[in-house]
């Protein structure tokens, strides 16, 4: 049972790491894979609304999917076919098992094939879009990054100790990464940060890098 306290305390964490922004047209829809295919949803939404002509659905397998017998790629692109979007509509980059890497790799692939992107949408899920934007103005710079997500409240996720422990860990890397160079420096609240080590002497550190750094 996750107690009143901790819950108050994951909430602060979940609502500052939410930074989506208005929408423009864009060259592409970035889509970070996961183990939410809500995502792949929302990215079939903004394709049929025409924000971009392409999307791109990046990931392999990572610490929620690693036991899927299909990469996060693949699955979102069935999901995004089912929601009307055409296969010809879609890149698939199925290597990436981190955020860096949704942002490397794709920028590897989309080179590849010859396609210029000057803006882009990262679709995400709402607590992953600030570290998103972060991750891609660091490895990405040359593109004028939005983002935007599925409308989500904390409540509507089933494993809440899953998401707490998510939450801690991405607000760590919140700063831990903008240290070792990874991403952006972005501000982080105090109360967030506070909230983010009490949860984490809580017990809710398996997503932890190593002991939480003091700012």
């Amino acid at each position: 049972m996750i107690d009143e306290r901790a819950r108050r305390l994951a909430r602060i964490v979940h609502d500052h790491l939410i930074l989506t922004t208005p929408l423009a047209p864009s060259d592409c829809l970035l889509v970070l894979g996961s183990h939410d295919t809500r995502v792949a949803e929302h990215a079939a939404r903004l394709w049929h609304e025409g924000w971009a002509p392409r999307v791109v659905l990046s990931g392999g397998r990572g610490k929620i999917t690693s036991a899927w017998s299909e990469t996060e790629a693949a699955v979102f692109a069935r999901v995004a076919v089912a929601h009307g979007v055409p296969e010809d509509a879609l890149l698939l980059e199925e290597t990436a098992s981190n955020t860096g890497e949704n942002i490397t790799a794709s920028r590897a692939l989309l080179a590849d094939r010859g396609i210029a992107v000057r803006r882009g949408i990262l679709v995400t899920k709402p607590y992953m879009t600030r570290r998103g934007l972060a991750t891609a103005r660091r490895q990405w710079p040359e593109v004028e990054w939005l983002s935007a997500a599925p409308d989500l409240a904390y409540e509507a996720y089933d494993d809440e100790r899953q998401l707490i422990e998510l939450l801690v860990g991405d607000l760590q890397r919140m700063v831990v990464y903008a240290e070792r160079g990874f991403q952006v420096p972005m501000p982080v609240e105090e109360s967030a940060w506070a909230a983010c080590e009490e949860l984490a002497g809580m017990g809710f550190d398996r997503h932890v890098i190593s002991d939480l750094k003091g700012r």
